[in-house]
């Protein structure tokens, strides 16, 4: 078992050459935070640091979080847990796929990672899940689970800004001019925020169509001189096309940097397509923080093989 020293202390991402653009002079440079930990990568393991250490502060033992089937925050979360001795419970969006348990673990590699690291999982309907913010929602957890520590969807509070402010290390705040960064609740692109130095330009890829995001990430900051990339090339939140899948495999082959199709592998086509659009200035250098997501290609790539579409290379 590992301790929590061992888990989340002197956790230094590697810094890996992306691609260059050598007409205009641009370098982009990615950011290897996927390979901190084997289960437990990326912004995952920064949003959960503070709020698993705060965990053993309350002498709590069990942790309680929320997400979909294919919920990369999940799966760190009970990897996390299980090795940190902890019990964990998620609570899933979408009831039917409790109903042949076995199969859906069988379909959905992201649930069988988190069950085979000993999480109980509860299904909820969507209309349930949508409460679940709720005084009356919380009530009933507690009811049938006990006391708890709570996390919320996708890991993002005010602790897990304390974990993905370290990102950034004092030579990436020298060495690039600017820093992009994918997000869905906006805790990852707040921390990078907080810590970029003043000269940098902080690119917010938005995973999720909607122009939510910019309000979500002021919660945690109060810079506000960053720029929010919508999400309005791909169809939406974990949705692709062959151009996308295309150009990631593309990109694999040329640098042997694995991308997933829908945080990072998005933000990497989008600074990408501001580049072709001369929105970066020349000699610019950039750094793409790697968020993870890799645990969840394989169940991707089952769903684009039943669509007869074409699939990632990992």
């Amino acid at each position: 078992m590992e301790t929590e020293n061992n888990l989340f202390n002197s956790k230094t991402a590697v810094n890996q050459h992306f691609k260059s653009h050598p007409d205009a002079g641009i370098v982009i440079d990615i950011k290897r935070e996927d390979l901190l930990h084997g289960q437990v990568s990326g912004n995952k393991l920064r949003k959960l640091k503070y709020n698993l250490l705060e965990v053993f502060c309350q002498k709590e033992k069990t942790v309680l979080s929320y997400g979909g089937a294919y919920s990369n925050h999940i799966a760190a979360t009970a990897a996390a847990c299980h090795f940190l001795g902890l019990k964990s419970i998620g609570i899933i969006r979408g009831e039917e796929l409790a109903g042949n348990l076995e199969h859906t673990l069988t379909q959905n590699q992201t649930l069988r990672t988190a069950y085979s690291y000993g999480m109980q999982l509860h299904f909820v309907s969507r209309e349930a899940y949508k409460t679940k913010n709720t005084a009356g929602f919380q009530e009933s957890m507690q009811d049938r689970f006990g006391t708890f520590y709570q996390i919320p969807e996708g890991g993002t509070n005010a602790l897990a800004i304390l974990g993905t402010q370290e990102i950034l290390t004092a030579a990436d705040r020298v060495n690039y001019d600017v820093i992009c960064v994918s997000g869905g609740t906006g805790g990852t692109a707040a921390g990078i925020i907080n810590s970029a130095a003043a000269h940098q330009k902080v690119i917010v890829f938005s995973a999720l169509k909607g122009g939510f995001l910019r309000e979500e990430i002021l919660k945690y900051t109060t810079r506000t001189d960053f720029m929010v990339v919508g999400e309005d090339h791909f169809g939406g939140y974990a949705r692709s096309t062959d151009v996308l899948i295309d150009y990631m495999n593309v990109r694999f082959r040329e640098s042997g940097i694995p991308l997933d199709p829908i945080y990072t592998g998005k933000m990497m086509y989008g600074i990408e397509q501001m580049i072709r659009e001369g929105a970066v200035n020349a000699k610019t250098r950039i750094l793409a923080i790697h968020t993870g997501g890799l645990q969840g290609i394989p169940g991707y790539n089952q769903m684009l093989k039943k669509k007869g579409r074409l699939q990632l290379q990992v």
